[in-house]
């Protein structure tokens, strides 16, 4: 627990004046009582206003001081390994086995947030692919942060494709945006890209990403399709009729990754996604990481219970 503003307990020393008042009047009773031989209440009966005054100004008191229950935790993060998780954001992955059932990109989000909480210790980033390769959290070991991305950032044509909607209108060979343009931190030394697409991209040849993907320190990448041969594009309980699956997406996927020396996998094979990403980072040295989880003021509650002890001298005032 801390406390934000802890000269705040000064508050409590108001309580001396009330108390003070009420030992003069308590004094004050007695005598009376004693000439005009009322009966004595009972010492607890006489106390409970000074009590209830003093638990008032305790409580006002503390709620000054603002404490905090503030949980942290400790993480073990690898210093010398980073992980880039991009999905495709094209219209294609919009797709689904029907009206209700998941798209392929909500699948897609599904699985990342899987593969992060194996890869625990590995900063990990998020980006998006269309026609181009954008970024949009860059390596973070915090799984709250990354979460939120995928969750709320992310989205389908979020931004659009710089040559216009389509469903077809992804180019996987852009990836290799990730390799070259400093998207890795200059200490990572192992590097990973793990891409989420149906693989309907438009066809390309560039025999470049085997040098880019294999340029010291090396990108290893893994591309993960998520695709079926039914599924189709629906804007509301209507399906596209431009829209047809791809049957040689897994072609493509194979081709790409072939090329960048990297491997293909099925969306459907979760523990052979899992061994290639460990596969890829290896092991390496850590650092202990805090993390600040959570935050509770107990001011306010502290400053609501002060209202029972006033609404007991409020009642006891009117008997």
């Amino acid at each position: 627990m801390s406390f934000l503003t802890p000269f705040g307990a000064f508050v409590t020393l108001l309580v001396v004046v009330p108390i003070v008042a009420f030992l003069v009047a308590e004094r004050g009773r007695s005598r009376v009582a004693a000439l005009l031989r009322f009966v004595e209440p009972s010492r607890g009966a006489r106390l409970a206003p000074a009590v209830a005054v003093a638990i008032v100004a305790a409580s006002f008191g503390l709620a000054a001081t603002q404490p905090t229950l503030v949980t942290r935790s400790h993480q073990r993060i690898r210093t010398d390994a980073e992980a880039w998780f991009v999905l495709d954001t094209s219209l294609s992955m919009k797709a689904s086995a029907g009206v209700g059932s998941p798209t392929r990109f909500e699948r897609a989000q599904a699985l990342a947030i899987r593969l992060r909480n194996e890869l625990k210790d590995i900063p990990v980033g998020i980006a998006s692919i269309t026609d181009r390769a954008l970024p949009h959290l860059f390596p973070t070991p915090d799984s709250d942060t990354f979460d939120v991305t995928v969750h709320k950032v992310m989205g389908i044509e979020r931004p659009p494709p710089t040559d216009g909607f389509s469903v077809r209108i992804t180019t996987l060979g852009s990836v290799a945006r990730i390799a070259t343009d400093n998207f890795f931190s200059p200490t990572a030394r192992r590097r990973l890209v793990v891409v989420f697409t149906d693989g309907e991209t438009k066809p390309f040849t560039d025999e470049s990403l085997g040098t880019v993907f294999r340029q010291p320190p090396g990108v290893h990448a893994i591309f993960v399709r998520i695709w079926g041969a039914h599924e189709r594009v629906y804007d509301g309980r209507a399906a596209d009729p431009l829209y047809r699956p791809d049957p040689m997406s897994a072609t493509y996927i194979h081709q790409l990754a072939e090329t960048s020396g990297g491997v293909a996998l099925e969306a459907g094979d979760f523990n052979a996604i899992v061994q290639a990403a460990r596969s890829a980072v290896g092991n390496g040295p850590t650092e202990v990481l805090k993390n600040e989880q959570r935050r509770l003021e107990l001011a306010p509650f502290l400053a609501g219970f002060a209202f029972l002890p006033l609404s007991f001298l409020l009642w006891r005032r009117n008997l």
